[in-house]
């Protein structure tokens, strides 16, 4: 599904954006942490990163030409796509926004006013918005303590949004003098997160100057402490061995900083060789790498999750646990799909005797390991294609027939539930599938998972057989138009041949939307999904 990229605030005071030079054209796979384009913003020219994955469909401000932030920057989906409906009414924004800022130009010198307060070489740092959807955020970790020294590119925090937990870079160098927002804490975007300048700088003039937060004290970090995070980030240099420049992601060089990975090591895989996030991140050096600082800090937020102690005997007692960004966002929209699209729900019992067997031969090969979940998700598919009306999306005056195949695997974490997408599942292989979830799942329970991996499902599966649940029913995930839910596989007297005989069953139930499956489409599906489990050898032919 096509994803807009709009132009991003890349700075704190950043209003516009001019696009220095496109690093992708038209047409060009774009993978993530790939770079798009060179942005000039009001303080310098910054590389921009792709969040998404897929192909550069179109460029909304070209080269040389300047926007306001939220323009229309691009559009990233699949080959051969159509894109008209997020063309329309979208190509002539920024021209028409840019007009109607200039009267507004003469009222930028009050502004400045205000700032004036603020000392030279002291930066106001506000929480960013890091979706396009996010309106509020929650500090789930802070990397940096008031008084350690901050480098341009170190990450000052995790910030949970309403998508995932993602590491947040400092535009700025200098010492963290303040934090605005304490762990586990939420606010919406632009309230003031940090603020970043020299040592000693009166806090409290910075923060009256136009905002009214209360002031903490700026405790100063030892200089022993700095002096080895400043030696420690000078080891992984940007030059190899042989003199040659290393082109690297300020994030990738503060996580190689961190693990104490000498970059000249790593191979880039973005553009020109540049090394991403992703590659050290994946890179195994010879001698074991300590990150266990910075796993204690990200399960930190796990901890305060839930409450732990019980009233005592006879006692009435209660404790309120904020609810999380995540949280706030699965209510919403679980909400919303529950009384605005019509469930109803159908039921089948499947008899898994050759599933078990076939899955036990597949796994007696070498480096192969095949779940019953795998098994559902690949007969899904396979079953959509046979029935292209559960694999619709309702759009009020149309129904789209979703001609890819896009899988959500629903996954519980500590907070709530995610939903990974396994992309063109119809094409991919039990093993492939099996690999596929188990890398997706496991960022997900990491709070690694990037935004791209959990958009555009076409149908979702929700499996809660691993818990002894034999029948339940899900709340579809919009826009898709069915979800399955998988209960457990259980052994029982059942009737075979006109003779009472063990067997293993398993009941799924799949929630259609009435206003794009009916009772009968539901039911099909249902067969054909039955005639696939119960006869693994037909996925394989």
């Amino acid at each position: 599904m096509a994803v807009i990229v709009n132009m991003p605030r890349l700075s704190d005071t950043m209003e516009e954006g001019t696009v220095a030079a496109w690093l992708k054209n038209v047409g060009d796979k774009v993978e993530e942490g790939d770079i798009l384009a060179e942005i000039e913003t009001d303080k310098a020219t910054m590389e921009f990163e792709s969040f998404n994955e897929g192909v550069l469909l179109h460029i909304g401000i070209q080269e040389g030409d300047t926007a306001p932030v939220d323009s229309l920057l691009a559009i990233i989906g699949d080959e051969g796509e159509d894109i008209s409906g997020l063309l329309s009414g979208g190509t002539s924004a920024p021209a028409a926004e840019k007009q109607e800022e200039k009267p507004e130009e003469t009222a930028a010198p009050a502004k400045e006013t205000s700032s004036t307060a603020i000392p030279e070489g002291v930066e106001v740092v506000k929480m960013p918005r890091l979706s396009d959807t996010m309106e509020e955020g929650t500090v789930a970790a802070w990397l940096k303590q008031v008084g350690d020294k901050v480098e341009e590119g170190d990450i000052l925090a995790e910030i949970e949004t309403d998508k995932a937990t993602m590491e947040f870079e400092s535009f700025y160098s200098g010492t963290l003098l303040y934090v605005g927002i304490k762990e586990g804490e939420s606010s919406p975007v632009d309230e003031v997160l940090a603020i970043i300048g020299p040592e000693g700088t009166d806090v409290d003039a910075v923060l009256n100057s136009g905002n009214s937060a209360p002031a903490a004290s700026t405790s100063e970090a030892p200089k022993q402490e700095e002096t080895k995070k400043e030696e420690k980030a000078a080891a992984v240099d940007n030059t190899s061995t042989d003199g040659k420049r290393i082109f690297a992601s300020p994030l990738a060089k503060k996580i190689a900083a961190d693990k104490g990975i000498n970059l000249s090591d790593v191979t880039g895989s973005g553009d020109n060789g540049r090394i991403i996030k992703k590659d050290v991140e994946n890179f195994t050096p010879s001698a074991s790498s300590n990150a266990a600082p910075a796993t204690a800090k990200a399960s930190i937020p796990e901890a305060k999750a839930q409450p732990a102690i019980y009233a005592p005997v006879g006692e009435e007692g209660f404790e309120d646990v904020k609810n999380s960004s995540m949280r706030k966002v699965i209510a919403k929209v679980l909400g919303q799909s529950k009384f605005t699209a019509p469930h109803f729900y159908l039921t089948i019992e499947v008899d898994m005797d050759n599933a078990k067997a076939s899955r036990a031969q597949i796994n007696s090969l070498p480096d192969t390991k095949v779940s019953f979940n795998d098994m559902v998700l690949k007969a899904c598919a396979m079953a959509l294609r046979k029935h292209p009306q559960v694999n619709t999306t309702w759009k009020d005056d149309v129904t789209r027939y979703n001609k890819h195949i896009h899988m959500g695997v629903a996954v519980a974490v500590d907070e709530g539930l995610v939903v990974p997408v396994l992309k063109f599942a119809d094409q991919m292989s039990l093993t492939t599938i099996g690999a596929s979830v188990k890398d997706l799942a496991g960022k997900a329970r990491s709070k690694k998972i990037a935004p791209s991996e959990m958009e555009g499902s076409t149908f979702t599966v929700s499996n809660l057989g691993m818990f002894g649940i034999q029948e339940f029913t899900s709340i579809i995930n919009q826009p898709n138009s069915a979800i399955l839910s998988v209960g457990a596989i259980v052994e029982k007297p059942v009737v075979k041949n006109g003779e009472i005989v063990v067997g293993n069953t398993m009941k799924l139930t799949l929630a259609c939307d009435h206003r794009t499956v009916d009772g009968a489409v539901g039911a099909q599906f249902l067969q054909t999904l039955r005639s696939y489990i119960e006869n693994p050898v037909t996925m394989l032919a």
